[in-house]
């Protein structure tokens, strides 16, 4: 699908030709912040111009991997906790895509949290959109990775008791060159947000945190969709730059949401291609040395 095949003279919801519409209507539940990341998206794919036979989209299990079949574009639909190393081999065999990874917590940090750390660790250019509603929303509410101390989950009637992962500040100590998080609320700040990740090289991480409100907010006594939008709102406070070990997420604290990191470091590919080139120059096949002085200078000179 090209940009101009979605210039028409029909009023219709600006996301409308971004999605398969024949598998609407979509399962996510009413007030569920998810439709609202995917908004954003597709906004973001717009204000980016990226040719859209260039971007795959790659995501889990959970309600927030469905993002990955509502989508119009070149899409995988992983096993639970894979999207991560799907995403990295999709990225290394064709490296002209813009890879998203679109996933819930659960899937991203429980079964799938080696991968995340050790993808960040590489910096393979994957651009990660993490839906943190804190809780297993499609398997009947169990308490995840991310679910706050004393938060109630099936699994934990009485409250939570185990410390929940600081997501920022996993990515930046794994090695991610941009992390940034917001809420559902923040529209326009998640639209930026994914703008910026389309094009920066590396592994770029963003938290959104959004409603659940069938299995968190219920349980929890949050509220339906708008009063948790309200919630946000309130609590909310935008610290750009702020030190990722301390912008950890609890029930009671305010929610500090920004842009965390970003900086640079050579990519996957990057470090592969001036590691060999370091180690075989003179054996390099004709043509691979003709790309790395054309295509890629920094590289060819990194390695001499």
């Amino acid at each position: 699908m090209k940009m101009s095949e979605l210039q028409t003279t029909e009023p219709r919801n600006p996301v409308e030709p971004f999605l398969r519409i024949d598998r609407m209507p979509h399962i996510w539940c009413p007030g569920c912040g998810i439709g609202t990341t995917v908004n954003c998206f597709a906004r973001a794919l717009v204000q980016s111009k990226l040719p859209l036979d260039k971007v795959a989209i790659v995501s889990g299990i959970g309600c927030t991997g469905r993002v990955a079949g509502y989508v119009r574009l070149d899409s995988f639909h992983t096993t639970h906790g894979r999207a991560i190393p799907f995403a990295t081999g999709l990225k290394l065999a064709n490296p002209d895509l813009t890879v998203v990874v679109y996933s819930g917590d659960g899937d991203l940090f429980a079964i799938g949290g080696n991968h995340f750390i050790h993808a960040a660790r590489r910096n393979v250019d994957l651009k990660i959109i993490c839906v943190n509603n804190f809780i297993y929303g499609m398997t009947g509410g169990q308490v995840a990775p991310t679910t706050p101390l004393d938060a109630i989950a099936t699994t934990t009637p009485y409250g939570s008791f185990e410390r929940p992962f600081n997501l920022p500040f996993l990515a930046e100590s794994s090695g991610a060159v941009y992390v940034a998080r917001w809420t559902a609320y923040h529209v326009r700040f998640i639209a930026h947000s994914m703008t910026e990740m389309f094009s920066k090289k590396g592994f770029c991480f963003l938290e959104i945190i959004a409603p659940c409100p069938t299995l968190f907010q219920r349980r929890n006594h949050l509220g339906d969709g708008l009063e948790t939008m309200k919630y946000y709102k309130e609590r909310s406070v935008v610290r750009n730059g702020a030190r990722t070990n301390e912008v950890e997420l609890d029930l009671k604290r305010e929610i500090v949401v920004g842009k965390f990191v970003d900086i640079s470091r050579p990519t996957l590919d990057e470090a592969m291609e001036r590691r060999a080139h370091h180690r075989t120059p003179g054996r390099m096949a004709p043509g691979v040395q003709a790309v790395l002085r054309t295509e890629r200078p920094e590289v060819a000179a990194g390695g001499q």
